[in-house]
């Protein structure tokens, strides 16, 4: 794994957005990827606010996905294999690095078709204990005409990133700005945070 770490790593080095295929092996991506349809078809996965807190609200008109919480207390194998993946990446990004990451947070999210988040920042204005974003694909055989990229704004130019199964993007949170297109197909990842 660290090969796709270190890919990972070097490219955020060059470019600020760091971008990496098969982070996530096509086994794990499968079962991820059912794991999260099953909670949508069990209507487990809520509307997506915006802000923390108190200051969370719901915005249609700015995000329109759905998510749900990963967490070890529930006991999936899928998930914990996916935090054990996470631990390892925090200790080679820690130990090569530096950033003195102390835990994280991840969610699967699902766009439904039509479904878009207008651009933002991913730290919260109260609180800056995210420092580095993270979103891993599960969608196989993306095609460009079913939309749903990932548009990140540099100073000088835009970078549009295909949701393509098993790719992860990772960036600092403070400092770039993005937005998700329209998607028009169901658009499918686990999206977090490292945190400091």
């Amino acid at each position: 794994m660290n090969e796709a770490f270190d890919c990972l790593i070097d490219s955020f080095i060059e470019d600020r957005v760091g971008i990496t295929e098969g982070f996530l092996t096509i086994a794990l991506a499968a079962h991820l990827k059912e794991n999260l349809i099953a909670l949508y078809a069990n209507q487990e996965m809520l509307p997506a606010g915006i802000g923390n807190n108190a200051l969370l609200t719901h915005e249609t008109l700015i995000r329109s996905d759905k998510i749900y919480w990963l967490d070890r207390l529930h006991e999936n194998t899928h998930e914990n294999s996916f935090f054990d993946l996470m631990d390892q990446f925090v200790t080679h990004l820690n130990s090569t690095c530096y950033t003195g990451i102390t835990g994280y947070e991840f969610h699967y999210a699902l766009y439904e078709k039509g479904s878009f988040y207008k651009k933002h920042f991913d730290q919260f204005r109260n609180n800056t204990s995210r420092a580095y974003s993270m979103i891993l694909y599960l969608n196989v055989d993306w095609q460009e005409k079913d939309g749903g990229e990932l548009c990140i704004y540099h100073s000088d130019h835009r970078q549009t990133i295909t949701p393509v199964n098993g790719k992860c993007v990772f960036f600092k949170s403070s400092e770039l700005e993005h937005e998700v297109l329209v998607t028009n197909q169901p658009r499918l990842s686990i999206t977090g945070w490292l945190k400091t």
